[in-house]
């Protein structure tokens, strides 16, 4: 499905709320948008500006055409190869200029940003016969340059790192306003340059991709900028990051554009840090990992990284327990698989995993904290977490499912089908 026709897909289903009235990209967007649905302004400084699209499991589900449920089940069981092809043109090319940022309605979302950001964009870059995907923030410099934040040891940054060592640049094109199956195929962990064929996959049908100047392949989207990230460094931040605090500045890669290109009347999609939108790209395509990492050494029926854990640092895996030892393997498959988890608990298939209050039962009724805590200290976590110092932290696993051999002892008893 395209960004637009999801768009009319939610305005059909009444789930898009649209407003109106104008409204400021400079922090009025944000207060007006926190803890909404989809919505879309007519009128973000002159242009209009969705948010909100992807800002829970039941919207990232309808996205994919499944109840929401049955998510992790089946992202876990699609492969990474579905087709891709180049195409000689996009809608996105029906306006082509030179860069200015100041004509599209780059949202300042917090008092105290470094400046405004792109958060939503697939930014694809190609170095060395190779090309990379992913979702990267871009805090605009100026009405043709972006500092954008390069996580190292990622493919950009990979990329970038044999480019400065050759004096050469890295090609990229940022494209905003994408299929929203794109956006979360490019936000996932898959192999390398399978991004575009994670998202054929994801949505069984191929992905059309247009080659820019620059030699840069470019998906359909509503805006794509054009550029190439320079040797040249700049202040990045303060940025809120998904945990709702701020992420540290640091010197990043300046990234100069040498082409915009845009449809006639572009929709731009703003993605709240810290919001709905924010967590569910960042933190749901880790649940598949999990579940596969998991299923390798116990009956795994469900995972879900919890809101209270921000959509990343706690993980719930509900299993079928066959052997004491269950929940300990699957504690250790979970860390393995996502490398930013904080804590995990372990809960057995009849405890609701959607519900804080089940899991809080589960853990009052069936964990001893001499015996079923997994503590690893001093070791690689996630720089978000404000508790870590440069990334280290203590990690820890809950077994919270029910001993076998007393299991009469853990049954709940209700009322229900008495008589």
């Amino acid at each position: 499905m395209s960004f637009r026709g999801f768009l009319a897909d939610l305005k059909k289903g009444g789930l898009l709320k649209e407003v109106h009235e104008p409204a400021s990209s400079v922090l009025e967007v944000t207060d007006r948008a926190w803890g909404k649905g989809p919505i879309l302004f007519d009128n973000v400084d002159g242009h209009k500006c969705c948010l909100n699209i992807l800002g829970t499991r039941t919207m990232l589900a309808r996205a994919l055409g499944i109840a929401a449920q049955d998510m992790v089940a089946h992202l876990a069981s699609i492969g990474y190869d579905g087709p891709v092809r180049e195409v000689n043109s996009s809608p996105f090319m029906e306006c082509a200029s030179k860069p200015d940022l100041s004509q599209l309605p780059i949202l300042t979302h917090f008092k105290g940003d470094g400046g405004p950001y792109i958060t939503s964009a697939v930014v694809v870059s190609q170095f060395g016969g190779k090309i990379n995907a992913c979702v990267h923030r871009l805090m605009v410099l100026g009405k043709d340059r972006l500092a954008a934040r390069l996580v190292p040891g990622r493919h950009t940054h990979q990329f970038y790192q044999a480019a400065q060592a050759k004096g050469e640049e890295v090609p990229v094109a940022i494209a905003i306003g994408v299929d929203p199956l794109l956006l979360m195929a490019a936000s996932t962990r898959v192999p390398p340059e399978k991004e575009f064929s994670y998202a054929a996959a994801l949505r069984g049908s191929p992905v059309e991709l247009v080659r820019l100047e620059n030699g840069v392949l470019a998906p359909h989207a509503e805006i794509v900028l054009e550029g190439y990230i320079t040797g040249q460094r700049a202040s990045e931040g303060p940025f809120v990051d998904i945990t709702g605090t701020c992420d540290l500045v640091r010197q990043e890669p300046v990234i100069r554009l040498t082409r915009m290109m845009t449809h006639i009347d572009p929709i731009y999609h703003g993605l709240l840090p810290a919001g709905g939108e924010h967590k569910m790209l960042m933190g749901v395509p880790y649940e598949p990992l999990i579940y596969k990492a998991a299923a390798k050494v116990a009956k795994v029926k469900n995972v879900i990284l919890t809101d209270g854990g921000c959509n990343y640092f706690h993980a719930v895996v509900q299993i079928e327990k066959e052997t004491e030892e269950d929940a300990r393997r699957v504690i250790e498959a979970a860390f393995q698989a996502h490398g930013s988890l904080k804590h995990v608990l372990v809960v057995d298939a009849d405890i609701d995993i959607y519900d804080p209050l089940d899991l809080e039962f589960a853990i009052a009724t069936r964990m001893r904290a001499d015996e079923d805590l997994v503590i690893h200290p001093n070791v690689r976590g996630s720089t978000l977490d404000p508790r870590s110092v440069e990334g280290i932290t203590t990690k820890m696993g809950v077994d919270a499912t029910a001993r076998l051999e007393r299991l009469w002892k853990f049954q709940r008893v209700t009322p229900k089908g008495q008589g």
